[in-house]
């Protein structure tokens, strides 16, 4: 991925000038602000012996068979919660630094349209030394969102600040 920055100076562009940026994209995520009918967030519940637990996101890795960051979302839903969403456009992104350079991940507003937890599949559940992954749902126009710890930070920032928004985004989606 190459990132082109504008060089300025006191808030103003200097016209021509440019700095050329190669950033190495070690681990791409496509994960789900997922809302059930009821205007609730899906979530998991991660715990793991010797840590509190967190909530996270349901979703996980672009793998290279991955038509697009949109065909991950629900391959990873299918997988992580035996899930079919409707709908699914980016709202957020976010970006932390990995051991292979700069880990990015896309969230995408979803309407959840089908759940069947005993579809739930992959290496998260067969191996127990992963902890849990517990389904959860959070009202989210209570503050119950804000009595958690949400992962990544910046995400729960995000959505506790745009409710209404990711509401209609999901609603049009469903």
């Amino acid at each position: 991925m190459r990132l082109t920055h504008v060089a300025g100076h006191g808030g103003r562009k200097l016209v021509g000038v440019t700095e050329q940026w190669t950033v190495a994209v070690g681990r791409r995520a496509a994960r789900a602000v997922l809302i059930d009918d009821r205007d609730r967030l899906v979530l998991i519940k991660r715990t793991r012996p010797g840590q509190a637990p967190y909530w996270t996101a349901p979703g996980g890795g672009v793998e290279d068979t991955d038509s697009s960051i949109e065909a991950a979302l629900h391959r990873e839903l299918a997988e992580e919660l035996g899930a079919k969403a409707a709908g699914a456009s980016q709202v957020f992104l976010f970006s932390s630094p990995s051991d292979a350079g700069v880990a990015v991940q896309h969230f995408l507003a979803a309407r959840l349209i089908e759940l069947n937890e005993s579809a739930r599949n992959g290496p998260e559940f067969s191996d127990p030394s992963r902890g849990g992954y517990e389904l959860d749902r959070i009202e989210l126009r209570g503050n119950d969102l804000a009595s958690i710890d949400l992962k990544p930070t910046a995400l729960k920032e995000f959505i506790l600040a745009n409710r209404e928004a990711l509401l209609i985004e999901a609603a049009n989606g469903g």
